[in-house]
């Protein structure tokens, strides 16, 4: 898409791996997580964040010239695989087609890789409030609130075909 030039993205495959050699070097815990998602799960993701007032934000003009090249990005990747891919900074590679399933290995795994040991806790008690001496909210008219573009993006939403309907949510 034009971010670099074919030698720019030489030096970084060339660069990438001795940079991260150092970052480790450091000290510092290396982790590269890739989401791989199909060409099918990803059109029903941006269709969503498409129709979705909601998540809108989440669309660029990039996204959307990605679906026309899926396969050119995907061997890109597999061509930054093969450079970046190194044994003190592995890729781990996690199924996204399910976001929340995905999420939650990639939190276990991350979790897992990083040494720990178990700090006690003393067991909290939620004490009980004391009675009221008279203290009263400020009224709301003399602060500064941010305004609720939720409720309008929810009631344009709805205005529609009845509720919002959710592509990503189909089987």
């Amino acid at each position: 898409m034009g971010y670099c030039t074919p030698a720019e993205h030489q030096r970084f495959l060339r660069q990438c791996p001795i940079f991260e050699r150092l970052l480790i070097e450091d000290g510092i815990l290396l982790r590269k997580y890739w989401f791989s998602v199909s060409d099918k799960q990803q059109e029903k993701r941006f269709e969503s964040r498409l129709t979705d007032p909601m998540r809108r934000w989440k669309l660029s003009p990039t996204d959307l010239e990605s679906l026309t090249r899926w396969e050119d990005y995907s061997r890109a990747k597999d061509e930054m695989f093969v450079h970046t891919d190194i044994p003190e900074a592995r890729w781990n590679v996690v199924e996204a087609e399910d976001k929340k399933r995905a999420r939650l290995n990639m939190i276990a795994d991350l979790l897992a890789s990083v040494p720990y040991h178990h700090v006690p806790r003393d067991e909290l008690v939620l004490p009980e409030r004391p009675a009221s001496t008279g203290y009263t909210r400020t009224d709301r008219s003399l602060q500064h609130e941010v305004p609720d573009h939720a409720a309008t993006l929810t009631a344009r939403k709805e205005k529609g075909k009845g509720r919002y309907r959710d592509p990503e949510d189909d089987d």
